[in-house]
Order: structure tokens, then sequence, then C-alpha cells
């Protein structure tokens, strides 16, 4: 995701200082370099999600229990329940590392279907806009794609049955959130939260610094405003 906005930052600073040197890249490469920079970026945050350990083994997008169960989350671990706390929490993760890779396809079209007004707003915004650019595009379609993959993988694992039967049941008394007790709800909010949380830690800290790493095309942009 580096390069996706550091060439962001990059043209950012060309409008500050009226475009100097760019005359001479022609208007294909400017687009092809953005184009790349996004496709390039968003195939790393998926590729860093997507895989073993991508969400259970970082603590910033691991998904937890549902919050309505982690406030008898002690309760149940001094009852001896420890061990399937772990193991729903487990196949939870699992399944949003398998669903993830589905992202990228929708990603790369929504890049080659970003207009004119979606590039200025991303290049004048602040410093997560790219970041709403995607959530703005995709969250809907991801949500899609991604619920059936999870509910497949969680529907293999006989804790979260367990749950779901447990939790549709306290649900209706109001002791559990009616969008907590069907998992495949619950694990595809909280994978795309992470997918997104990702991409933007990633674009704050090339906006800092923006120049850190350009890929080649990137690399002639910012060469003509020296």
């Amino acid at each position: 995701m580096r390069l996706t906005f550091s060439l962001l930052a990059g043209l950012l600073l060309a409008t500050s200082v009226h475009a100097i040197g760019l005359a001479d890249i022609s208007g294909r490469d400017a687009s092809g370099g953005l184009k790349e920079a996004l496709t390039q970026g968003a195939g790393k945050a998926v590729d860093l999600l997507g895989r073993k350990d991508g969400f259970l083994a970082n603590p910033k997008v691991k998904i937890p229990l549902p919050a309505s169960v982690q406030k008898v989350e002690g309760v149940l671990r001094a009852f001896g329940m420890g061990k399937k706390a772990d193991e729903l929490v487990t196949a939870m993760n699992r399944a949003a590392e398998a669903a993830v890779p589905e992202a990228k396809t929708l990603l790369v079209n929504s890049i080659r279907q970003m207009s004119v007004d979606d590039a200025k707003g991303i290049l004048t915004g602040g410093e997560d806009s790219a970041t709403q650019y995607f959530r703005r595009t995709t969250s809907g379609p991801l949500a899609e794609k991604f619920k059936p993959m999870v509910k497949a993988a969680m529907d293999k694992v006989k804790v979260a049955k367990k749950y779901e039967q447990l939790a549709g049941k306290a649900s209706s008394y109001g002791l559990v959130r009616e969008e907590d007790a069907q998992l495949e709800n619950y694990v595809t909010k909280k994978a795309l939260d992470g997918l997104y949380l990702m991409i933007a830690e990633e674009e704050k800290a090339i906006r800092k610094d923006p120049l850190g790493a350009a890929g080649s095309l990137a690399k002639k942009v910012f060469g003509a405003l020296k």
C-alpha cells in the first residue's frame, strides 16, 4: 500500500507547485502510474491479511468474541470452557483469512472505474481519503462475497454451530445482540473493518514519507518535481 499513497501524495505535492516539470510526462503515464500504484497497494493489503495468521496473529485486526459474549467470557473460562472460546476465536479469524483474497478483484475494478472527481477527492481529501474511497465503492459488494464464504467456513466448526444455537435463544431475551447471533454477519463485518483499517494505517504512514517507497513509474512522476 506504500506505493499507492506515495504516488497520491506526490501528485498532491505537484498541484501545490503548479505541476512544474510534469508537462514532460504524458497523461497516459500519469494515469498509468496512479492505477499501477493503487493496484499494487491493494494487492499488498489483501496478501497481508489473506493468509494464515493474517488476522489471528495481528492484534490490530484480530477478531474477538462478539462484545455481548465477552461480558461473560470470564465466567465461561471459570467453568472450564476457555478452550471452546479460543476455538471459536480461531475459527472466526481463519474464516476471515479465507475470505479476504476475494477482495482483490473488486478493489482492482474499483480502481479502474475511478472518475476524475474521485481522483481529485483523494488528492485533496484527508489522510484517509483513499481508504474512504475504497470503503465507499467496495464494502457492499465485498460483504456479499465474504458472507457465504464465511458461513461455509463456520458451518464446519462444531463450536460455532453450538454458539449460534445458544446465541439465537439468548438474543430473543435481549442477552445477545441479534447481529452477533449470526456469526457470518459478525465475522464479515469484522473482516471488512480489518481490511480497511490496515489500508488506512498504510495511507497515514506513506503520507508522512511520500517518497520513501516509490516504484519505477511513480519515480518518473516524482523526478519531474525536482
